[in-house]
């Protein structure tokens, strides 16, 4: 390991990384290496957690592709310093703002995306310009080798390099310094990365996850409920079958509501998964034998247990889990306190649904709202009287895919942003730069002093420039 981390240090102390050329091939190799390698990405995202091509392609491999073209065609615009105001107390002095690589990165990914989770973070690296050691999860052991496989012969494998291997390697690393750590998933593991990045001094980025809940209000319009409903489905089941930071946790409606959200959500997944949605192959599979036990776990609950309207049924061979509901589950039970990352659906029914805010206020933080409402009042509300990473109404998911919008939680449910230019920017270091001139020298500024630079200084603060240059001219000392 030493070896590998003291070739991509030597890789940065080089200064090849920081050339915009560099940057650009990387970005265009890691382009070609998804194009060339889709088959192999495919199938390994398949042997680790069953997800059907489409589904790799959409949430994964489409995505990588998407966040580098955009990348590379910005990317010069972003290295690119951009000018300051400067108050004209300063003139003629000049300020500028150049961002600048921190350095040498470690991403850990995470293993329900562990092709987007962790070359999308890589993408935000190379472009800032820095050289990176990427740690796969080895939960994904399939995808974690096509990637340590296939970056070196694609990419500048002194600068940017592939360590493999499970928590003990993980132990090792993290005894390092680095000069920034991104790590993605969860809570517990995130807390174990931070302390050992305090003795470091070293800044960290946590993208973990939280439960996501959906406000969904009695809309209008039959055809829009219809939509809110495939889509809500979508996202508790169809991100790698609820394995998702992002995915719906738990939905919340009016009770008088629920009933027919109830039904119409019980046809939509037989539309998704057809009469046995466990033998689906449009549904990823629980990741391991460990999370299964975890997930199946909840339902040890006896109320728990009794909640069950749709569904409960598994199949531990496959590590297959049917997609399931819940109507109004203990909520001091595990399933309304830990982060569900599985094909449970807990319905939460409220007399009104502006109860939905103190529901979610009295709860942690959020990575996403969700809320399906035309009430603009409600939106305004939901804004003003929650906190989470991210707000989405009327839609689910797609936040994630937006490369102009950043990404990232709070509190609990993580800190620091990315995607796009906000990838570039958790990666770069904005240094201030000030250029100032011998056009203009100030006396006041210097001892000896005397009443008149007192009032000079004192003015200095409180008035533009050509009043402390009228000051000058009236009062001579």
């Amino acid at each position: 390991m030493e070896i590998i981390l003291g070739e991509v240090r030597e890789s940065f102390k080089s200064g090849k990384t920081r050339s915009l050329e560099w940057r650009k091939k990387q970005l265009t190799a890691l382009i070609n290496l998804i194009q060339d390698n889709e088959q192999k990405l495919s199938k390994a995202l398949f042997h680790d957690l069953g997800k059907h091509p489409a589904e790799a392609y959409r949430d994964e491999i489409g995505v990588v592709l998407k966040s580098a073209d955009y990348t590379l065609s910005n990317v010069e615009k972003w290295v690119a310093p951009k000018k300051c105001p400067i108050s004209l107390v300063f003139f003629p002095a000049k300020g500028e703002l150049q961002p600048e690589p921190l350095g040498v990165i470690l991403i850990f990914s995470c293993w329900n995306f562990p092709i987007s989770l962790a070359l999308d973070p890589l993408i935000g690296a190379i472009s800032a310009g820095n050289a990176v050691v990427l740690k796969p999860s080895d939960q994904a052991p399939a995808c974690s080798s096509v990637l340590a496989n296939l970056i070196p012969l694609y990419m500048d494998s002194k600068a940017i390099q592939v360590i493999e291997g499970g928590p003990q390697i993980c132990e090792k690393i993290l005894l390092h310094k680095w000069d920034k750590i991104f790590f993605t998933g969860s809570a517990q593991i995130g807390r174990i990365v931070m302390t050992a990045a305090a003795k470091h001094l070293t800044p960290v980025t946590l993208e973990l996850g939280g439960k996501c809940p959906t406000i969904l209000d009695s809309l209008s319009t039959t055809s829009d409920l219809k939509v809110a409903v495939k889509r809500i489905a979508g996202a508790k089941w169809g991100p790698c079958s609820g394995q998702a930071c992002i995915a719906v946790d738990y939905l919340l409606v009016e009770a008088n509501f629920a009933p027919t959200v109830i039904e119409m959500l019980k046809k939509t997944i037989k539309r998704f998964y057809g009469e046995k949605p466990i033998e689906s192959k449009s549904l990823a599979r629980i990741v391991n034998q460990r999370h299964f036990e975890r997930l199946t776990g909840f339902l040890k609950d006896p109320l728990v247990a009794a909640s069950i309207i749709h569904g409960g049924s598994f199949d531990e061979d496959n590590l297959m889990i049917e997609p399931t509901m819940l109507l109004d589950p203990p909520l001091d039970a595990a399933i309304m306190n830990e982060e569900i990352f599985g094909p449970f659906l807990p319905i939460i029914t409220l007399n009104k649904i502006e109860e939905s805010i103190e529901f979610i206020k009295s709860r942690p933080k959020p990575l996403t709202i969700y809320a399906f409402t035309k009430d603009e009042k409600f939106k305004r509300r939901i804004l003003s009287e929650t906190s989470s990473g991210t707000v989405m109404f009327n839609d689910v998911l797609i936040q994630f895919l937006c490369d102009t919008l950043p990404f990232g939680g709070v509190d609990q449910s993580g800190f620091g942003r990315y995607h796009g230019k906000y990838s570039f920017d958790t990666f770069s270091h904005e240094k201030a730069i000030m250029q100032g001139s011998f056009l203009i020298e100030i006396e006041p500024r210097y001892p000896p002093w005397t009443d008149f630079k007192m009032k000079f200084i004192r003015l200095a603060y409180r008035l533009n420039y050509f009043g402390i240059l009228l000051l000058l001219l009236g009062l001579k000392k």
